[in-house]
């Protein structure tokens, strides 16, 4: 069986328009374990801006069978994924996460946690450009980080 999904959106510069269509694997009879889906989803995206148009495809599996993944479903699962991106994304250029030292221990699990806290509590207070709230705050006296979380 053979499903679609069509999806536009505009936004951030860009007028976007995404298909999704998923192959249930399990209906060809092929050996492939824990593998119930197959799905291409290919990406048009116009810069409104430029002009420039890109496409990209991209193919994946999945274990989740087709009443419980549609592909709108599916779509929305890949999608998602680039929400942790851009979690990730802010971490490492603004703390430069990846080229930290900390590997032993706790370490690397606490630094992540104590720098998640600070993005987390600076968006909490309003600030939306981390670099940018990160050099202010550390220019104020030294009480400001902890005024921020509501401490004396």
């Amino acid at each position: 069986m053979t499903a679609r999904r069509y999806e536009r959106e505009s936004g951030h510069g860009r007028r976007e328009t995404r298909s999704v269509r998923t192959l249930t694997v399990t209906d060809l009879g092929l050996n492939f374990p824990h593998v119930a889906q197959a799905a291409k989803i290919h990406r048009h995206r116009t810069d409104l801006k430029t002009g420039k148009i890109t496409h990209e495809t991209v193919y994946t599996i999945t274990d989740l069978p087709a009443r419980a993944a549609s592909p709108q479903i599916i779509g929305q699962l890949a999608r998602s994924q680039w929400g942790i991106e851009a979690v990730h994304h802010v971490g490492d250029t603004t703390f430069s996460e990846d080229a930290s030292k900390i590997r032993t221990g706790h370490g690397p699990e606490s630094m992540a946690t104590l720098r998640s806290f600070a993005i987390s509590t600076l968006r909490t207070a309003g600030h939306r450009g981390i670099a940018s709230s990160l050099r202010e705050v550390s220019y104020t006296p030294f009480t400001r980080p902890l005024n921020l979380i509501g401490l004396p």
